[in-house]
């Protein structure tokens, strides 16, 4: 691809976001959230010094801010005089975390067009860039370079199918060059890059949400009261990001098996998805309308953003939704540091902590309903193994800690 044929890409995108904004909400959010996007930032940046450095951070979404944050809190803590610029470009994230207390402003990034880029580091004048993962932005990126600003690609994982490392991945490439430094997840990632002549500036750091997890797990709040009534003695399936093919995997099994309660946190939660799963699971009780009257309910439905990272530890086993998207499945560390067995659906295996796992005996895979029933008795009905896996999970969170600290070593370099 050429800088022509991308900056005709971006327009296209450009239209298709005002055409899809008509009925579609986050097309909404996204349009709407850029309107003097530039004024915004100007009336920020003109209350912080010229001799205070700003750090900008940018993810994609809200996956992607769970990998900076605890990159975040280390920069609060080690530069309390600087300034740190968080954006987003999705509108799932920004609309979650645009009041996150640990840094000092959100925005969405606008969007990718030389004139913005150039305008937007006039603004904001950074002294260090951290990009989170990918959400690859050409005029940025490039910009970036030509000023000398450093910028660090962090919890980076590559595959040999993505365009760097295709004949047509000029511009890809071209933009894999600007970082100053690129840490990545594993080992299969710095041999690519190393064997495409792009790992001349790559680190071998693992993946921050480890560091992330373990901190949520190390800090987690009390259960709710009203949670606790509702699990009491009983075992208990968290099931995790659903998406309406988890559902009916795991409908079956509730219907059969009443005597185990369910807790569904689905990936979404607007009225339609609530509607879906009340639907399926017609004696289920929200969580919104959970009271001690009800709390005897077999399945209990999160109809809200954010509980889901602790309602793990009462699990008994863990399923993690996502797997039969072609997307793949969702979160799996919130569950393992808590020594628990997951299970997943079968579209797991771009993801190197699911595979990891599964190879390791901690994770297993269904594709049917069946096949997650007799998966599910096998567990239940063997509570020695169950603690096996379990620990399993819990050792391999842990040991691939320390990302964090590695990538801070060379910010203080960047900073200092």
């Amino acid at each position: 691809m050429s800088v022509f044929f991308y900056n005709i890409f971006i327009q296209v995108y450009l239209v298709g976001i005002r055409v899809a904004a008509l009925n579609n909400p986050k097309a909404t959010l996204w349009q709407q959230g850029r309107l003097h996007i530039f004024d915004a930032l100007q009336q920020w940046a003109n209350g912080v010094s010229k001799y205070t450095k700003i750090v900008w951070v940018h993810c994609a979404s809200l996956g992607e801010f769970e990998q900076a944050r605890p990159i975040i809190e280390k920069l609060r803590l080690t530069y309390p005089s600087s300034r740190i610029l968080l954006t987003f470009f999705s509108p799932s994230g920004y609309q979650i975390r645009k009041n996150f207390k640990g840094v000092d402003a959100v925005f969405y990034l606008p969007i990718d067009t030389k004139k913005n880029a150039k305008q937007f580091l006039k603004i904001v004048k950074p002294s260090l860039v951290i990009w989170v993962k990918y959400d690859y932005w050409y005029h940025y990126l490039t910009q970036l370079k030509q000023q000398q600003i450093p910028v660090l690609l962090v919890s980076a994982i590559f595959s040999p199918n993505q365009p760097f490392f295709k004949w047509y991945g000029y511009l890809w490439k071209k933009m894999l060059q600007t970082f100053t430094h690129l840490f990545v997840q594993n080992e299969a990632s710095l041999s690519l890059l190393c064997a495409h002549s792009l790992g001349y500036n790559a680190i071998l750091a693992g993946d921050t949400r480890f560091d992330r997890v373990i901190d949520i797990a190390n800090n987690m709040e009390s259960t709710p009261a009203l949670i606790a009534s509702f699990c009491q003695s009983h075992t208990v399936i968290v099931a995790g990001s659903t998406w309406l093919d988890d559902e009916l995997a795991l409908v079956h099994y509730a219907r059969t098996q009443p005597q185990i309660k369910f807790i569904i946190a689905p990936h979404e939660v607007d009225n339609a998805r609530i509607a879906e799963l009340k639907k399926l699971f017609t004696s289920a009780v929200l969580y919104s309308q959970l009271t001690e009257y009800n709390a005897n309910a077999q399945v209990l439905i999160i109809d809200n953003i954010g509980m889901l990272a602790s309602l793990y530890p009462l699990a008994t086993v863990a399923y993690i939704g996502g797997g039969f998207n072609a997307s793949g499945i969702h979160n799996i560390l919130e569950a393992a540091v808590h020594a628990k067995p997951i299970i997943f659906g079968s579209e797991y295996h771009k993801f190197n902590e699911a595979t990891s796992l599964i190879a390791l005996g901690g994770a297993y895979s269904i594709d049917t309903a069946l096949q997650l029933e007799a998966l599910l008795n096998k567990l239940l009905s063997q509570p020695m193994l169950m603690a096996e896996v379990g620990a399993i999970n819990k050792n391999y969170v842990y040991s691939q800690s320390g990302a964090t600290d590695i990538i801070m070593q060379q910010v203080r370099q960047i900073v200092a």
